[in-house]
């Protein structure tokens, strides 16, 4: 193996956190912002990239090119590592930024590389590669939901992503199809090839609130998708904290309500 091999335990249900289980000198690595805790024992270092150059032989443009293309996929610069320099045992957590699920990915055992929607990653083992993955056919990046550019995990480590909402592995047997809404999807498997598809129908397309494209992802490989896209949750509640759309369920009043307890505007 090239990655540190870490042991780890993924606690709570829709607000999780990842404790992750280090022996001397075993390092992770995570995104700015998702620590929580750690014991004492454990150093904090801040790495330009991902990382992954940090044990081989690559010089500085190697380092700034892969933290270049974390930037493409809306990731920072700079991520932290977190080694153990003490002589037993000690624990890190790292906690997901939003309510939903942490995805324990076993790259070894898939394929050596997982493709995921931008800003999916949370933490790895020490030796996992973030980095992009462009979409090759034009329509899939333009109408694909996830844009040209999506992140790549590659290594034969442990690595974590995150998803909002109630997550869902699927396995599609050769030649399998599955039609996703182009929001739902977490991941997939190098194998899974991925596709958009015209929902058609003239009602379908103007009525429909579904919107024009599904995505498809055909097998053989693995696929995680979620129940709620981040990006549905936050314009539920902007609709929901703007005057304009606010609702007093149960009440005949409705928006006079509002105004006679004081919320009116």
């Amino acid at each position: 193996m090239q990655n540190h091999e870490i042991d780890y335990q993924i606690i709570g249900e829709e607000m999780q956190y990842v404790e992750v289980e280090l022996d001397p000198n075993e390092t992770a690595i995570a995104e700015a912002g998702s620590f929580m805790m750690m014991d004492d024992g454990i150093q904090m270092d801040t790495i330009f990239g991902d990382g992954s150059q940090q044990q081989g032989s690559g010089g500085f443009l190697d380092k700034l090119f892969s933290a270049g293309k974390r930037v493409l996929t809306g990731a920072g610069l700079f991520m932290t590592g977190y080694t153990n320099i003490g002589a037993g045992k000690k624990r890190v957590s790292f906690a997901a930024p939003y309510p939903g699920k942490i995805i324990p990915l076993n790259l070894m055992t898939l394929g050596g590389k997982v493709i995921c929607q931008k800003e999916a990653f949370l933490c790895a083992a020490k030796g996992v590669s973030i980095g992009i993955e462009f979409q090759k056919k034009l329509g899939t990046g333009l109408f694909g939901g996830e844009g040209f550019i999506m992140q790549k995990l590659e290594g034969d480590g442990m690595a974590f992503m995150h998803a909002c909402g109630h997550v869902l592995q699927r396995d599609l047997a050769p030649g399998e199809l599955v039609k996703i809404d182009t929001g739902c999807i977490v991941g997939f498997t190098s194998t899974v090839n991925y596709d958009i598809q015209f929902v058609g129908g003239i009602k379908n397309t103007l009525f429909g609130g579904e919107g024009v494209f599904f995505a498809t992802l055909q097998g053989p490989g693995t696929v995680w998708i979620q129940s709620l896209p981040i990006s549905r949750l936050a314009a539920r509640i902007l609709r929901y904290g703007s005057g304009f759309n606010r609702r007093e369920e149960g009440s005949v009043l409705g928006g006079i309500g509002n105004l006679i307890d004081g919320d009116g505007y």
